[in-house]
C-alpha cells in the first residue's frame, strides 16, 4: 500500500490504523502530564499539552464532518473554517486548543473516538467514485481532504507524543 489512500479500502484502512496506533499512545499517557506543556505545537516554536493535540485531531475532525454534512445538504462551505483562511491555520489550532481547554482527559478521548467513528460512518457511506474520481474541493478529492485532516495529522501528531512521552521516561 502506497503511504497516500488511493481508494475506500486504504483510506479506511489508513484512518483506522492511525487511530489505534495513536489511541495506544494516548492512553499511556500519566494522568499527571495530560495538560504538560512539552508536545511540541503546530506553529513553529510552541509547545502544547498533550490534551491540546487531542483538540488538535477532533477539531480537525469535526470539521471535516462539517464539511461534509454541509455539502450534502446543500449548503455553502467555509473550508478550512469560517473565518479562517487556509494561512491561519495556526489561530485555528489554537482555536481548538481553547474549545476544548476545560475538558478532562478522559472525555476527550472519548470525544475524539465518537469524531472518528463518524468520519469512518461518512467514508463507509461513500463509494469509490464519490472518495477519488470526482473532483470535491478544488483540486482535491473527498477522500483526499478526509486523510489531509485525520489521518495525517494522527502520524504526525502520535511522533510528537512519542517523542514526548520518551522525554518523561513513559514506557
Amino acid at each position: 500500500m502506497s503511504s497516500i489512500p488511493q481508494n475506500k479500502d486504504e483510506l479506511l484502512n489508513a484512518i483506522e490504523d492511525s487511530y489505534t496506533k495513536i489511541l495506544g499512545d494516548y492512553q499511556r499517557v500519566p494522568p499527571s502530564l495530560t495538560r504538560t506543556m512539552g508536545v511540541e505545537g503546530n506553529i513553529k516554536g510552541t509547545v502544547i499539552s498533550v490534551s491540546d493535540t487531542l483538540a488538535y485531531l477532533i477539531g480537525w475532525g469535526k470539521l471535516v464532518i462539517k464539511w461534509v454534512e454541509a455539502k450534502q445538504s446543500g449548503r455553502a462551505v467555509d473550508i478550512p473554517e469560517t473565518g479562517y483562511k487556509w494561512n491561519q491555520l495556526g489561530p485555528l489550532a489554537e482555536k481548538f486548543h481553547k474549545d476544548y481547554a476545560t475538558w478532562d482527559y478522559q472525555a476527550l478521548l472519548e470525544e475524539y473516538s465518537v469524531v472518528i467513528h463518524r468520519v469512518l460512518e461518512i467514508i463507509q457511506s461513500c463509494n469509490n467514485e464519490d472518495l477519488y474520481v470526482h473532483t470535491w474541493y478544488e483540486k482535491w478529492t473527498l477522500g483526499r481532504m478526509i486523510q489531509f485532516n485525520t489521518s495525517s495529522p494522527m502520524k504526525n501528531m502520535r511522533t510528537k507524543i512519542r517523542r514526548f512521552l520518551k522525554s518523561r521516561g513513559v514506557r
